[in-house]
């Protein structure tokens, strides 16, 4: 398991398809998901993509694929943006016009434009570790390795064989990190600093160990060891590689986990600080606070809008592991 692989687990597509009544000329379609990411897979014709935050339209031709960061809402047009197509607004699911859901407008794909669209809420921060290194648009063009599966993907569209939206969703995922992973090998992409490391020979196996396993109980030194080298050149190489101490970084991984561990299951504190390979939730209370900037019950309480508890704060580690 690496980087990669955790920051897009649990990832699923709420999807949409678009067919030709949706996408007949002069057109514009407002999505308004605020989700994380948007997946659009153009299957067919072209169009104009264009952020209601700013930045440069992009066009999208049959073929490509282009993923959006949110949560701002932007919109696919058959036009530049200003050119005055009447705007219709899109949520995951649920395709604009006449009615009917994901399946109504599938099995007409004779038109100029086919459009696939997938939308991603990404709700814990582990997931937003990928968001923090995206662009706010980036389009792979059709020579990627994704391509291939293209004609497949509108094959999926015609009918209404049972199952048809499931399949497409997990087509859409696979095809979200096959884009992602080809925007990355792109020479205009800024890969975070544990991407370019994942290659290397000293750093790589050193990262996958720790996403393989974050709860044991590791040093420089056990890590060093992974990789077959010292502690001095590991250290050194970390740092040039990642940007931080192999230590710092495994802290922070281990907080983020911790985080999205205490916002979507009952684990006590104690049980959270075991798993994340603490021996006693102090010392887990502490490294959670440093990082986080509060302590785990009190971003437990966060996220599920509950007052603070009066006296809560030091005692956090013990109040929590009983």
């Amino acid at each position: 398991m690496d980087p990669f692989d955790d920051l897009l687990r649990g990832v699923r597509a709420d999807g949409a398809i678009f067919g030709r009544s949706v996408l007949t000329p002069p057109w514009a379609l407002r999505f308004a998901d605020e989700a994380s990411l948007t997946l659009l897979v153009l299957l067919r014709g072209e169009g104009w993509i264009a952020g209601e935050a700013g930045g440069e339209p992009r066009r999208l031709r049959t073929g490509e694929a282009a993923i959006v960061r949110g949560p701002e809402p932007f919109v696919f047009a058959t036009e530049p943006p200003g050119a005055g197509s009447p705007v219709r607004e899109v949520r995951a699911g649920r395709t604009p016009g006449d009615g009917g859901g994901p399946g109504g407008h599938g099995t007409d794909l004779v038109g100029p434009t086919v459009l696939l669209a997938g939308a991603y809420h990404m709700r814990g921060q582990v997931p937003r570790r990928l968001l923090g290194v995206l662009p706010p648009l980036l389009l792979v063009p059709d020579e990627h390795d994704c391509a291939s599966m293209n004609d497949y993907l509108e094959s999926q569209l015609i009918g209404a064989r049972p199952g048809r939206q499931v399949v497409l969703d997990r087509l859409l995922d696979w095809l979200l990190v096959c884009t992602l992973r080809d925007w990355f090998d792109r020479p205009e992409a800024v890969r975070p600093g544990w991407y370019h490391a994942l290659g290397d020979d000293v750093v790589g196996p050193v990262l996958r160990a720790m996403h393989r396993a974050p709860d044991r109980p590791w040093t420089l030194a056990s890590l060093a060891a992974e990789a077959g080298v010292s502690r001095t050149t590991l250290a050194k190489r970390f740092a040039e590689l990642v940007g931080e101490p192999p230590l710092a970084y495994l802290t922070e991984w281990r907080m983020a986990l911790a985080a999205d561990m205490l916002a979507d299951s009952a684990e006590t504190v104690a049980t959270v600080a075991r798993r994340m390979g603490y021996a006693d939730a102090f010392g887990f209370s502490s490294a959670f606070k440093r990082v986080q900037g509060v302590s785990p019950s009190e971003y437990r309480r966060q996220r599920e809008g509950r007052p603070a508890a009066l006296g809560s704060g030091p005692e956090d580690g013990r109040s929590a592991s009983g």
